[in-house]
């Protein structure tokens, strides 16, 4: 008889095992966007957030990485023209080459001839412009990565309002209700985390990109008002 009751219980929690590996095969089987429309409104500016973020970054990431394409013979090109004094064929050159750098010192070298420091002032300014022109639309990385994980708190909330109004209006406590209602209001807050690192990463990653750019740029201004500074030139 021990023997049975054994052979019983062991069936029992093979049945009960079975039944709960089905239940979480047919929670992993529910449709990401169906679980995501069970978050409410709050989803849709979150959703939106999500889209303006992505477009921003990469669109971004390609005019950097354009903008950071390296043009090894660049400087070399210039300086040899520079020293041959073919001010025109040095300005064709950058002209030739698109890219950040070179129309920043396209503008130092139409101010040779001048004092040097026309020259830097007019380098600085074009390479403030440019890096105006890299940083477009970066910080609205940094606002999303504020305001999104606030508005799946927001939703969030909204939902847990709901929840403890529908206890109240049916006038007791269903643990499985309430427990699957926040499960579902929760899908919120997940969301806007989710949203504002996405952002958050996007928008350091931008700054890095630029701020590489800008180290590279400074050094070969220097390079290039150095070169107009030495004797004979």
């Amino acid at each position: 008889m021990s023997f049975m009751q054994d052979n019983l219980t062991v069936d029992s929690l093979n049945s009960v095992q079975q039944q709960a590996v089905q239940l979480a095969t047919t929670d992993e089987n529910l449709n990401l966007i169906q679980l995501l429309m069970k978050g409410g409104w709050i989803m849709i500016p979150i959703v939106f957030l999500l889209f303006l973020a992505l477009v921003i970054f990469f669109e971004r990431y390609i005019t950097i990485r354009k903008a950071s394409k390296a043009d090894t013979g660049l400087m070399s090109q210039i300086k040899s023209n520079v020293m041959s004094g073919r001010l025109d064929a040095a300005i064709a050159v950058c002209r030739s080459s698109n890219s950040a750098l070179a129309r920043m010192l396209q503008k130092g070298l139409s101010r040779v001839g001048r004092p040097i420091k026309d020259i830097e002032g007019a380098i600085e300014n074009a390479g403030k412009l440019e890096v105006s022109k890299l940083e477009k639309n970066i910080n609205i990385l940094g606002i999303v990565a504020g305001i999104a994980p606030m508005l799946g708190f927001v939703g969030t909330i909204f939902g847990v309002i709901q929840i403890f109004r529908d206890v109240e209006m049916a006038g007791g406590i269903d643990i499985g209700s309430v427990s699957g209602g926040l499960y579902v209001k929760m899908i919120a807050s997940a969301s806007g985390l989710t949203v504002g690192i996405l952002a958050y990463i996007g928008y350091h990653v931008l700054n890095m990109m630029v701020e590489r750019l800008i180290l590279r740029m400074e050094t070969d201004a220097v390079e290039f008002i150095d070169l107009l500074d030495e004797p004979g030139v």
